[in-house]
C-alpha cells in the first residue's frame, strides 16, 4: 500500500482551486437540445464539483476562485457555504465578467454540452487575491488546468502551487483539459508542463496526457512511457484515467497498479472525472492508501454518472462504502 505524507495538524482537509459555476441540466432524459422543455439549476463548474466531493465525504474544504457580483455568483456562493465549504478565498468579480454557466443533454453518450464562457469570471482571480497563508492552513491545494487557460488567473494559480511547496501542503494537479479554452495544444501543453513540475499528484485521461506531450512525445500512446515522463522532480504519483478500462496509477520509486471501473447504468459521462479526483483526495487527508483513493475515487465517479447532476450527485461517505460493499 502507498502512503502519501501530508501535514496532519491543519484546519482544512484540501483548498480546491478553479471555477465553480452554474449547470443547467435537461430535465427530460434522452432528449435532444431542441426539443427540451426546461432545466434544473444547480451548482457546477470542476473545481466546485471536486470541492463539494471532498465535502460530502466528510471533508472539509476551501475554495479559491471567483464569481460574478450578479444572481448567479450569489447563488454558486450560497450553495458552497451552506454546505460548510469555506469560501476565505473566493472572490466577486464586478468588471461585467459572467459566472460560467453550462447547458446539458441528458444522455449516456453523444451528450451535447453548451459552455457560456465569455469573458468568464474564474479567470479574473488574480495573484494578488492568492493568500500564503489560507493555503497553508490545508493538507493539499487541487488545482484544476482551466485556471491555466488565461491570464490573470494562470499567474495565479502558478503563484499558488508555489505558495503550496513552500508550505509543505501537497499539490493536486487536476489536468480538466478544455480544448476551447486554449488557442493550441502547444501552448497548452507549455502551461500545463510548468504546473505539472509543480504537482505531487498529476490525474488526467489518456487526452490530456496526448496534449501535454504535444511538444515532448508527439504520437506516444504508451502510458508506461507518458508516466516516466512526468515522474521526477517534485511528482511522486501520476494517474491515467481511460474511462471504462479503468486507470493506471503510477509512482515515483516504481510502483504501479490498475483499478477498473465498477459498472453502473450512466446517464450522463460529465461529473466522473471531478467524483474520482475528490473520493482519492478524501481517502488521502483522511489517512487512506493511494490504492484506497483510487478505489474509493472509481466508486465515486460511477455513482456521479448513474445520477442527474455533478454536485447533487455526490456520494456521501455511507453511500460510497455501501456501494463498494455490495459490488465487492
Amino acid at each position: 500500500m502507498t502512503n502519501i505524507a501530508l501535514q496532519q495538524n491543519r484546519p482544512l482537509d484540501a483548498i480546491v482551486l478553479g471555477r465553480a459555476g452554474v449547470d443547467l441540466y435537461a430535465r427530460e432524459s434522452q432528449t435532444d437540445m431542441a426539443d427540451i422543455t426546461g432545466f434544473n439549476k444547480f451548482v457546477g463548474g470542476s473545481a466546485a464539483n471536486i470541492a463539494v466531493a471532498i465535502n460530502k465525504l466528510g471533508g472539509k474544504v476551501g475554495f479559491i476562485g471567483c464569481v460574478a457580483e450578479d444572481a448567479f455568483g450569489d447563488y454558486v456562493k450560497r450553495y458552497m457555504s451552506g454546505l460548510g465549504i469555506n469560501l476565505d478565498g473566493m472572490k466577486t468579480d464586478a468588471s461585467g465578467s459572467r459566472t460560467s454557466v453550462a447547458f446539458t443533454e441528458m444522455k449516456p453518450k453523444d451528450c451535447t454540452v453548451l459552455i457560456y464562457r465569455n469573458n468568464a469570471s474564474d479567470l479574473t482571480i488574480t495573484p494578488e487575491s492568492i493568500s500564503p497563508k489560507y493555503i497553508a492552513s490545508a493538507k493539499v491545494l487541487v488545482v484544476t488546468g482551466t485556471a491555466l487557460s488565461a491570464s490573470p488567473s494562470r499567474e495565479a494559480t502558478l503563484l499558488a502551487m508555489q505558495h503550496a511547496r513552500r508550505s509543505n501542503t501537497r499539490v493536486v494537479l487536476d489536468v480538466d483539459y478544455r480544448p476551447y479554452s486554449w488557442r493550441t495544444d502547444v501552448d497548452a501543453s507549455i502551461y500545463y508542463g510548468i504546473a505539472a513540475s509543480l504537482a505531487d499528484i498529476v490525474i488526467g485521461n489518456r487526452e490530456e496526457f496526448d496534449m501535454m506531450e504535444t511538444v515532448i512525445a508527439p504520437g506516444n500512446t504508451n502510458d508506461d512511457e507518458t508516466a516516466a515522463r512526468f515522474l521526477g522532480g517534485n511528482t511522486q504519483v501520476v494517474v491515467i484515467k481511460a474511462g471504462e478500462l479503468g486507470s493506471k496509477v503510477y509512482c515515483q520509486d516504481g510502483h504501479k497498479f490498475e483499478q477498473g471501473i465498477f459498472r453502473v447504468e450512466a446517464n450522463k459521462p460529465f461529473g466522473s472525472g471531478d467524483s474520482f479526483a475528490g473520493g482519492l483526495i478524501w481517502t488521502l487527508t483522511h489517512g487512506g492508501s493511494l490504492e484506497e483513493g483510487v478505489r474509493n475515487g472509481t466508486a465515486a465517479a460511477a455513482i456521479n454518472v448513474s445520477g442527474h447532476s455533478c454536485t447533487e450527485a455526490m456520494p456521501t461517505k455511507e453511500q460510497l462504502f455501501d456501494f463498494i460493499e455490495v459490488r465487492s
